[in-house]
This record gives C-alpha cells, structure tokens and sequence, in this order.
C-alpha cells in the first residue's frame, strides 16, 4: 500500500487488556490458581457450575483491582453489584461469567504512553472491571475431539478498556507495554501473555481523515505476545484501507491473528451487547468501598513507574534513555532508587547499574533480586572512582568481579588489596612518562613533527607499564605537555 492512500485514513484503535490476579485461589471459590497443573486439577464443585453451589468473593481481587485503579488515576466506584453475563462458554461449565457490567470498580483514568513521535500521550480509560476467566480449549491434541483444561474456569479477572484513543499500531504495542509494566511494579500479575495471564483483545476501524463518524469496528483476539498485537493491527488496519478503497463495505467480525502467516481470520459475526443477556448477579452480595480503604491500599503501593521516570529525568538529570532503561523492569528501578540514597552521581550509578550488573545478570542468567553485592557496596565503589582511587575500567575489570565473590567486603578494601589504587602524583606519573617516549623513540619523532594522534598511544603505553595505577586525568595532561616540550 503506498503512503498516499494510508495517510488518507484515520485509524482508531480501543484495547480491551485482561490480567489475571495474582491471588492463590480463584475469584469466587477456594480453588487454586496456579499456571501448569495437570488438567483438570484445580477444580471444585463451583468451578464446576454444580447445582447449589454458591460463589464466595475474593477480597483479594477487590484490592489488586482499587490498586490498579489507583495507578491510572481512576474513580473508584463506592457501591459495587455483580452480574451473570450470559452466553454459550463451552469451557464455563455454568454457562455465564460473573462479571460488573453496570457497577464497574474503577471508571475513568489514564495510561501515559508515547505516540509515534516519542511525545508523551495519554490515552483514556472507560472502565476497569472485576470478572472471571474461562477455562481452556485444546484444539490441537486430539485430531477429531477439542479437549477441556477446566484449571483457568473462575481464575480472577480484571479487564482494563481504553476509549478508542490509539491511533496507530505502534501507540497500541506502547499502550500494552505500559499496561505490563504497571501491573508487574503493583505485583497483581505477571504479565506472561505466552502464558495468557495477559491477554489483549483490539477493536480497530478506519475512517477517512475528517470523517464525522467512526469506520466499522473489527475486534481481533488470540495474541500472545506485545510484537503480535502490532503486527496483528497493522495487518488489519491494511485489510480495511483496501476493502474500503475497492468501495467493499468491512464486515464487523471477531477475527483471530494467525501469527505464522501475519494474518486475520474470521471467526464469527460481531455480537452486540445485548446478545451477551446481563442479568444481576443474585448469589453475590454488592461491595463498598470507602476512602479508608483506598488510602490504606494507596500506602502499601510501590513508586509507580512514570513516577520513578519523572524524578530520574528532572531530579537526578538523566537523559530519557536511561530513566526508561532503568524503570523498564521494577526490580532494577528500586535497586536504582537506593543506590541514589547512598550517591548523588546519579549517572555513574546508572552506568554501573546499566553496565557490569546487567551484563552480569544476564550472563549468569539471574534476576536482580538474585544480585549478591549491595546497592550500599556499589554506592562505595561509585565513590572511590568519582575520587580518582580507581579508573572505572579497574572498577569493572578487577574490584567488580572481586565483589561479586565477596559481596560483603568493601570497594577500597579490595583496590588496596590488590594493589590497584591509583597513583596521582605528578613526579610518579612523569616517571612513567619518561620511559614511554624512551622505549618509543620513532613515534616520539613522529610526534614532534606534528602526529598529534599519538597521544594515544603513549597513553596506552603508559597504563600498561603502570599497571593501569596511574590516574588517567592527571596522566593525560602531564603526557600532552610533555610530549609538547620535546
């Protein structure tokens, strides 16, 4: 498609996020919510949809629920009721989903995302609700038969919908990322969609630039990862240019994406919101929830990540780059934020965060709450480079690795140790000096006759006779001016 007749569309895009809680047992039953289980494990009568059986809330899911909307800065609704919502789940034994469709906990909001220009860009939220999963159809076991895994039946929801505010497919993978990453900063899921504890649902249409009325709108689900939901959109953001270009009118359809062959495929006609029959929920007593409360789980929450991002780019003068890095993984953000309690050299900080401990969580494939030297520790080893004791690539050549084998000992301890303090004193360092142009009488010749490139090389000529001990500024300057009274 050429950029002539794409750029003569407006897309709009609206998310429909669902995360499973984090909780130990299902929404309304005693039943374990546990991922990998043998089929068929984590049930119960409830979950079973047996005659006579009755829900029971988890108080739990209430809680991740107000923190997730506490995080978008949503309303908190006061007065919650539940309700059946009613459709043919041939993996929902009952048959309907307890879900709040009138009563949503959380209205409003907003998730911050950056749009294609790498401008900050918020996107309104319509709701968060409270629901349940279905369980699992397996299509691909049995060649005649789908199977059932009841396990997922009843394990707890919320589903997090923006406005059709996203304008591009690139806004949409942006939108799912930061949702991810809030979800993980809260600890109310884990964010693994090849697992389908985050699963995301896209409703796109196209509309001519200018047009007063919204294109048909096409739903795509079964997208397992954040790159699929941006591929899946861009390949039916050109569907529908095409259809409407030849004058073909976009059938509304839930469509799944196919991800080996980059396409969308129909499954079946779009319902409308009445074909789902809402009734209330009658086995379920209605929820209040008070200002106490809110603020009580308000306190228990961590820094948020566009918070941590805000205080990294304008308190601690890093660039975007690096703040987004850092706040990327949460566990990395708050070993950052205590680092800097103990240091001001918030950016030596973050190169030593970004460079010798990554590289060394990823090389032995460990998470950073498995990182054995202390953020106190690395506040000392920052201290001892910024005061000239040692060069930053001793720090990672020579004291790091010793740290890591013992974590417990300190950074100057070790520089002495082995012998690696550096030596700023001029007649040392002109010592030093003096034998570098003495072994290299022809470069020292070249230099005289205007080669000012081989500075470098006596400086590196110098480090290796002194062991890299000799303090790299000082050293600098004093070989420059030497090498300039020849």
């Amino acid at each position: 498609m050429t950029e002539e007749i794409r750029s003569k569309y407006q897309v709009v895009i609206g998310l429909e996020v669902h995360a499973q809680m984090l909780t130990k047992s299902k929404a309304y039953s005693s039943d374990k919510n546990e991922f990998g289980s043998n089929p068929n494990t984590n049930i119960s009568v409830i979950s079973l949809g047996h005659p006579g059986t009755l829900p029971k809330m988890n108080k739990k899911t209430i809680e991740y629920a107000i923190k997730m909307g506490i995080a978008c800065g949503a309303d908190i609704t006061p007065f919650q009721k539940f309700d059946r919502k009613n459709y043919f789940y041939p993996d929902l034994p009952k048959g309907y989903q307890i879900t709040q469709d009138h009563t949503p906990i959380c209205t409003n909001g907003k998730i911050y995302i950056k749009d294609d220009e790498g401008k900050e860009k918020s996107i309104n939220l319509t709701r968060i609700h409270m629901e349940e999963d279905a369980g699992k159809s397996i299509h691909d076991v049995d060649v005649h038969d789908t199977l059932v895994d009841l396990n997922r039946a009843g394990v707890p929801l919320i589903e997090i919908v923006s406005e059709p505010e996203i304008r591009s497919s690139k806004e949409a993978y942006n939108y799912v990322t930061e949702v991810r990453k809030l979800v993980r900063y809260l600890d109310i899921c884990d964010g693994n969609m090849e697992e389908s504890s985050l699963r995301c649902d896209a409703n796109i249409s196209v509309m001519l630039k200018g047009a007063k009325e919204y294109g048909r709108r096409v739903e795509v689900k079964n997208m397992n990862s954040i790159r699929n939901v941006q591929k899946a959109i861009e390949f039916e953001i050109n569907r529908q240019i095409k259809l409407v270009e030849k004058g073909i009118i976009v059938e509304q359809d839930t469509r799944s994406y196919d991800a080996l062959k980059n396409t969308t495929i129909s499954m079946r006609s779009k319902e409308a919101a009445n074909d789902y029959r809402f009734f209330p929920e009658p086995d379920l007593l209605p929820i209040t929830v008070d200002e106490k409360q809110i603020e009580a789980i308000k306190a228990e929450m961590p820094a948020l990540p566009r918070d941590l991002f805000l205080k990294y780019t304008k308190e601690c003068g890093l660039s975007e780059y690096d703040a987004s890095n850092i706040t990327d993984t949460k566990e990395i953000a708050l070993f950052y934020d205590e680092m800097i309690s103990f240091t001001k050299k918030y950016k030596g900080a973050a190169n030593l965060l970004m460079g010798d401990v990554k590289s060394f969580l990823n090389e032995k494939g460990l998470e950073m709450n498995e990182f054995p030297i202390s953020a106190k520790t690395l506040s000392e080893l920052i201290a001892i480079i910024d005061e000239g004791k040692i060069s930053s690539t001793i720090s990672s050549q020579k004291v790091f690795p010793a740290l890591i084998e013992n974590p417990n000992d300190s950074p100057i301890k070790i520089a002495e140790r082995l012998n690696l303090i550096q030596d700023s004193d001029e007649d040392s360092i002109l010592e030093y000096i003096n034998q570098v142009i003495k072994n290299n009488p022809d470069e020292a010749d070249r230099y005289k006759n205007g080669d000012k490139k081989l500075t470098g090389f006596f400086m590196g000529q110098l480090m290796k006779i002194s062991k890299g001990k000799a303090d790299p500024k000082a050293a600098n300057q004093l070989m420059r001016k030497t090498l300039d009274n020849l």
